[in-house]
């Protein structure tokens, strides 16, 4: 908020330092805890011990605190800077109050929705995410998939990195083969009315093969003679698709159609915009090239000549003497890629037709160890970016009664939760504001049950299993979305009221805690989206807007604002709480969730 006033000082200070022949590097300053006064705090104490390694004999404390008293008096009669004060090494420079409130609200009004945004930071990042297997329906643990990388993507983006959003379904193996086989062999020719029957019907035919195909407790010989008949069909059906057997690639083609469509459309409910689509089934080929450059290059070992497979010793190419990436095979026995292949060969694609500095994979804990080595055999193969790549992880979604689990077809589809939240909410609206006509009370009611769903993926560190539970996910108290939009309503409720946000305001009235809380989160805003986006944690932002939400909510019970008690203080109280509203947006719409007017 004192960015002129912050790099004057910094000239002084850093001509002084060039005088004196004093080491100075990078000066980093860190906000101070509010104590009456806004501040920022600097240490001189790597100035000081560069000295000592130079061969200069000086008390590293002592000589810190010599130099930041020196720097405190370059800088007295700076404007807007209270006071300055020198404390064992450190340099603390003090705001004037009332000019560092009204700075911090005019910047996100004068900023409004890009109030926080980063300046550009000429890298370019993809984030992969929604991307569940095909043939299989759409459900609750796949949104924490989805409402993660959103979110970070929308962090990234708004931090200043150019990003594109990816997904890299996976639309071929077993799994999908078993449904193409049930499918032609129990209902060809038969197709469900509806984008989300379509997908959930290949769940229910999925679970019904898996039950057909799996051997049973006491089973009798023509049970398992009429099931080993099944599996000898399902072979087959893998045998033709490998082949390119052009009836059952067009049924894989329209079933997979099937799926895709519901997640567009589930992806278009949760406003997410995917860039580029990659599919599994297109990489296969890449892949196999990827390990004859790697065989050629000497990072991979050929064992097929005698009857082995082709593998990367991973450890024993990075030099390592200790095993931490173990030995990885890249192409089976029989000439088929591998899950670590195929990751490869669409990492090389991203770095070079996409030109991809920093690649985000938004897939769940138990295949940290596969990024880690796909990570290290690209260092292998010369990509700078692989020090870049980061693997975003996330525990597992279970209910309150248990774990899910789609062989089993005990699933909770996301498209059932949403009509629930949404039903549910709609009730309260009808309640809570009779005032509003039925398409309004529809279109909050959607709100309210997509950010209760969105905020309660978010809340929970990224790396926990997470219990999903729906009743606590819509409450209107505590952590939740709901209370985190309502903040923004009441906010809005009282503009509206007022009529009109004045144009200008002068902090110069005693500031009560509340306000203070308010204005010093406010001011916190854009170093969270920076923290969020550069630890790749959306948690971070999700906790901020409880907080920010909380401060308002307790600003909203305990300071008049309409009624304050002079015109000045009106004035200002009422574009504290517009600067709060725009934050409150600014903060939801990173963790992809909409701000209502009205509720």
């Amino acid at each position: 908020m004192f960015v002129q006033e912050q790099q004057e000082i910094e000239v002084r200070i850093r001509a002084y330092c060039a005088e004196q022949g004093i080491p100075l590097n990078e000066i980093k300053w860190s906000a101070l805890p509010f104590s009456g006064e806004w501040g920022i705090s600097t240490s001189f104490f790597a100035a000081a011990a560069a000295e000592a390694r130079s061969g200069k004999s000086v008390n590293v404390p002592q000589r810190a605190q010599e130099i930041a008293e020196q720097a405190a008096g370059l800088i007295r009669n700076v404007a807007g800077i209270a006071r300055v004060e020198a404390i064992k090494g450190y340099l603390n420079l003090y705001f004037e109050t009332p000019i560092y409130a009204r700075r911090v609200v005019d910047a996100v009004l004068e900023q409004g929705r890009d109030y926080g945004r980063g300046a550009p930071k000429g890298e370019r990042v993809m984030v992969e995410y929604a991307q569940p297997n095909t043939h299989h329906s759409f459900h609750i643990g796949h949104a924490r998939n989805v409402v993660l990388g959103e979110a970070l993507a929308r962090l990234v983006e708004f931090a200043g990195f150019e990003t594109i959003r990816a997904s890299y379904p996976g639309d071929l193996g077993l799994g999908v083969i078993t449904v193409l086989w049930a499918y032609n062999k129990f209902y060809k020719g038969q197709e469900p009315q509806g984008v989300h029957e379509r997908g959930q019907w290949l769940l229910k035919i999925y679970v019904e093969a898996t039950a057909l195909l799996e051997p049973k407790e006491n089973e009798t010989p023509e049970e398992k003679a009429q099931r080993e008949a099944y599996e000898a069909e399902r072979r087959e059906m893998y045998r033709k698709w490998d082949a390119g057997d052009p009836e059952v690639r067009a049924l894989w083609q329209m079933t997979r159609e099937w799926s895709l469509e519901e997640l567009r459309d589930i992806l278009r409910l949760l406003d997410v915009k995917i860039d580029v689509w990659f599919f599994e089934s297109e990489v296969d080929e890449p892949a196999k090239q990827i390990v004859e450059e790697l065989i050629a290059r000497g990072i991979a070992d050929d064992e097929r000549p005698s009857g082995g497979a082709v593998i990367v010793k991973i450890d024993e190419k990075l030099g390592l003497t200790k095993e931490k990436y173990r030995t990885n095979v890249i192409l089976r026995a029989d000439g088929t890629t591998l899950y670590l292949t195929k990751d490869l060969a669409l990492a090389k694609i991203k770095f070079e037709k996409f030109g991809v500095d920093r690649s985000i994979y938004v897939v769940d804990v138990r295949q940290s160890l596969h990024f880690q080595q796909a990570f290290a055999i690209l260092r292998l193969m010369g990509f700078p970016q692989a020090e870049k790549c980061y693997h975003l992880g996330y525990g597992f979604v279970s209910l309150p009664e248990g774990a899910m689990s789609a062989r089993r077809g005990r699933v909770v589809l996301f498209k059932d939760v949403i009509d629930d939240a949404v039903r549910r909410a709609l009730a309260v609206e009808s309640a809570k504001a009779p005032d509003l006509d039925e398409e309004q009370r529809r279109q909050v009611a959607l709100q309210v049950g997509l950010g209760a769903l969105v905020y309660s993926m978010l809340a929970v560190d990224n790396n926990r299993d997470m219990v999903f539970d729906v009743d606590q996910a819509l409450s209107f108290d505590g952590r939740t979305g709901p209370y985190i939009q309502n903040a923004h309503v009441r906010a809005n409720s009282i503009l509206r009221k007022a009529g009109q946000i004045p144009q200008q305001a002068a902090f110069t009235h005693e500031l009560t805690a509340h306000e203070v809380t308010l204005i010093d989160l406010l001011a916190r805003f854009p170093e969270t989206v920076q923290q969020a986006a550069g630890e790749y944690r959306p948690l971070v932002m999700a906790n901020y807007a409880y907080d920010l939400a909380n401060a308002f909510h307790s600003f909203y019970h305990s300071v008049p604002v309409l009624q304050s008690e002079s015109e000045s203080t009106r004035a200002a109280r009422l574009r504290l709480v517009a600067a709060a509203r725009q934050t409150l947006a600014n903060a939801l719409a990173l963790l992809g969730i909409t701000a209502p007017e009205v509720m």
